[in-house]
């Protein structure tokens, strides 16, 4: 039995792939994002054995899903930072990018925000993991400050982004801010911080 469901599995190709497929997929249909190991494994069509070979416990899955939440996120940003040949027009696309995916995606983005300390790439006291998410962040603020900024302009820098569009997207997530992609984009784009005084 094992033997056969094993061997239906291989027209997903990347077995890992579809699980993570499949747990993507399922996040989207279920409002408090909550799947299980064993769900993945009917929905995918594979025994419950062959998924543990891939993720041995359900934190295991969680972190997979949040990784690659990160990276669709991480591709959302970096195609609408590409649209602007201007630097901090391009950081400041990227921010409203973050926002409308997490709009898009709201129970992948509660479950990135909720257990990113699952994918082992977030350290105590950084407000960004190290993904391609936060690199892109990071990066952008290294190049739009200025030469002399400090270790703690950066940081600040950093907080001050994420806070800007992470709440944006919580407020907007409670109702409490209406879902206007128009009124999103000028609230980013009228950010008038850090990144305006170094222009």
């Amino acid at each position: 039995m094992e033997k056969t469901q094993t061997r239906k599995s291989y027209h997903h190709g990347d077995l890992r792939t579809a699980l993570l497929d499949t747990g993507l997929r399922l996040l989207e249909t279920k409002a408090g994002g909550e799947i299980g190991l064993r769900e993945v494994a009917r929905e995918t069509g594979v025994s419950a054995t062959a998924v543990y070979r891939h993720f041995p416990d359900k934190d295991a899955l969680l972190g997979a899903l949040v990784g690659a939440g990160y990276d669709m996120l991480a591709d959302s940003q970096e195609a609408a930072g590409s649209h602007f040949p201007e630097r901090d027009d391009a950081f400041r696309a990227i921010g409203q990018a973050y926002v409308h995916f997490a709009l898009a995606h709201p129970a992948l983005f509660r479950l990135m925000t909720s257990y990113m300390h699952l994918t082992g790439e977030c350290d105590e006291g950084e407000v960004v993991g190290d993904n391609r998410a936060g690199r892109l962040l990071k990066d952008n603020i290294n190049v739009l400050l200025p030469d002399d900024a400090t270790e703690r302009d950066r940081q600040v820098a950093t907080t001050q982004s994420l806070a800007l569009v992470h709440g944006l997207a919580q407020l907007v997530l409670a109702g409490q801010v209406p879902n206007d992609p128009d009124l999103i984009d000028a609230v980013v784009d009228q950010f008038g911080g850090w990144n305006k005084r170094s222009a």
